[in-house]
């Protein structure tokens, strides 16, 4: 199976919005990581590099922004939460339309350490007012995700991984997906598996193991956190009877926060939530990392029983 890092679809995708002269590129010293040196190679006068300055990098966008263009600004995820209050006050309240992309985000990252592992980047950007917030689980789906930004009319955040994962999607398939609305990978109905970038692939593993043992999953790529699809989930909840969340993110705040919020306000469900338990990262290698935090696929497993064996008739 192909594998690819989702990080290339941001790259990918912004060559392909290049047409578009509002399209303008910033990085914070970043760029070879984050894929935007892809444009700035390309289309250099209309890329701009910022420096070791994400702050200054966050108002820069909004003033474009505030003249027409249509600014996609990028850095490691851990570093834009330094310019955090300039996202809070220059973008997501006039409402200016900025795209922030933050790769290498979660402990998948390996290495880097707890300081550059950002494992709470998607439940902050989820507590702003206009802001939309993705977490794509593959190289096809950012790029169309992404090149669906450019008729956006809101700000953005998205969150992209460095290391290689299973593509999920075929182009055609990416292509068809749309940002708020939920993705439904596979269909089961005993138990349903919603997850979130690099942990997508490990809920469809997961997923063909409880099969094995006589459970019929449903799993959903939830690549969209805000604006949220409660009605799908709703319907799902109705369907499956049991809900299991699954991200490379703390628990608190990010996807299983959001499910969590929508299944008290619609349909309380038995809900089991596999990610990051309050806790920062360390550095090892990914897989290290995954069962130490207890993200692997038995761990999803066993989340799916307890959830099951939580439902009432």
């Amino acid at each position: 199976m192909t594998s690819a890092a989702s990080r290339d679809g941001y790259g990918s995708a912004l060559l392909e919005m290049a047409d578009d002269e509002r399209v303008v590129v910033l990085e914070a010293d970043l760029g070879k990581s984050t894929k935007s040196c892809l444009f700035r190679a390309e289309y250099p006068e209309r890329s701009f590099s910022m420096g070791i300055a994400e702050q200054n990098m966050m108002l820069v966008a909004a003033g474009m922004a505030s003249t027409g263009k249509i600014p996609f600004a990028s850095t490691f995820a851990i570093f834009t939460e330094r310019g955090f209050e300039q996202v809070r006050n220059g973008i997501a309240r006039p409402n200016l339309v900025v795209h922030l992309c933050g790769s290498h985000g979660g402990i998948h990252t390996g290495t880097d350490g707890s300081s550059a592992q950002s494992i709470e980047d998607l439940a902050i950007y989820r507590t702003l007012p206009n802001m939309t917030v993705m977490h794509p689980c593959d190289d096809l789906s950012t790029k169309s995700l992404t090149k669906s930004l450019l008729n956006h009319q809101r700000p953005s955040y998205t969150r992209t991984a460095r290391n290689k994962t299973k593509r999920i999607y075929t182009e055609e398939q990416a292509a068809s997906l749309e940002i708020g609305k939920f993705s439904i990978v596979r269909e089961g109905s005993d138990v349903a598996i919603l997850a979130c970038g690099v942990m997508v692939a490990e809920a469809i593993d997961a997923a063909e193991f409880l099969a094995n043992q006589g459970v019929d999953a449903t799993v959903v790529d939830v690549h969209t956190l805000k604006p949220f699809d409660h009605g799908c989930l709703k319907s799902i909840a109705e369907k499956c009877g049991a809900i299991v969340t699954a991200e490379d993110h703390s628990i608190i705040g990010g996807l299983g926060g959001a499910v969590s919020e929508s299944l008290a306000s619609n349909h309380p469900t038995p809900l089991e939530r596999v990610g990051v338990k309050d806790e920062f990262g360390m550095s090892g290698q990914p897989a290290e990392l995954m069962k130490h935090y207890g993200l692997t696929v038995s761990d999803i497993v066993d989340a799916a029983k307890r959830a099951m064996s939580r439902r009432t008739a």
